[in-house]
């Protein structure tokens, strides 16, 4: 048992999204030999870790299998049909509608010491490495997400985020931001989506948080 390993709660609720979309054979179309669960604890274990899959404990399923398996569910599209079901169930137990009207879009830079195309300077923040783009609703919950150097500007990357959440949140109306994303994308989104770009004033906290739906 891993702090990674799924409790008997949470797989009660991922196995029948898990069932309704997977088989009883491997991926390579051979009969299974492991449990799902257990496929799926050593998924999320590489997740948690950040480890190698073949650095996976050796109470795990074979990492290839592992792997094979990750790798059809991700082309496949299945942890993002898992992730929007789980989404639109959380937010009718919260008493919202099931698909969102508003976004949160944010970014933060992180350093990134290897070598590459993908690395870039963030003057504001003094960093060297890559930036991760986001949009939530406004309940903290991940609508899209994007990852490029860290030295595209905030306005610049944002179009490329706000295409995915167009193509993803058919019902988005409004956006908050800070004020990194002025210039002319407030004009852009209106003209592009008809959505609203809010320009909201940043928490003095240095740390990614939900701004208040207004």
């Amino acid at each position: 048992m891993y702090p990674s390993d799924l409790s008997d709660k949470q797989w009660a609720k991922l196995e029948p999204l898990l069932c309704q979309r997977t088989t009883g054979k491997h991926a390579g179309g051979r009969p299974r030999l492991y449990p799902l669960r257990r496929v799926v604890d050593a998924v999320l274990y590489v997740v948690k870790t950040g480890c190698q899959w073949r650095q996976l404990p050796k109470d795990s399923p074979p990492w290839k299998s592992v792997y094979e398996e990750f790798m059809r569910w991700r082309r496949t599209g299945l942890w993002a049909r898992i992730s929007r079901a789980l989404r639109k169930e959380l937010r009718q137990k919260l008493g919202r509608s099931a698909q969102p009207t508003v976004a949160i879009i944010d970014s933060q830079s992180v350093k990134r010491t290897l070598k590459g195309d993908g690395r870039g300077y963030d003057a504001g923040k003094k960093i060297k490495g890559r930036k991760r783009h986001i949009a939530v609703d406004t309940q903290g919950l991940l609508r899209a997400v994007g990852v490029h150097s860290a030295g595209i500007q905030d306005r610049v990357g944002a179009p490329v985020l706000l295409l995915q959440l167009a193509a993803l949140c058919c019902t988005i109306r409004t956006i908050f931001a800070d004020s990194a994303y002025t210039s002319t994308l407030v004009e852009w989104v209106r003209a592009l989506f008809d959505w609203t770009l809010t320009i909201v004033k940043r928490t003095e906290a240095h740390r990614f948080v939900v701004f208040p739906k207004c």
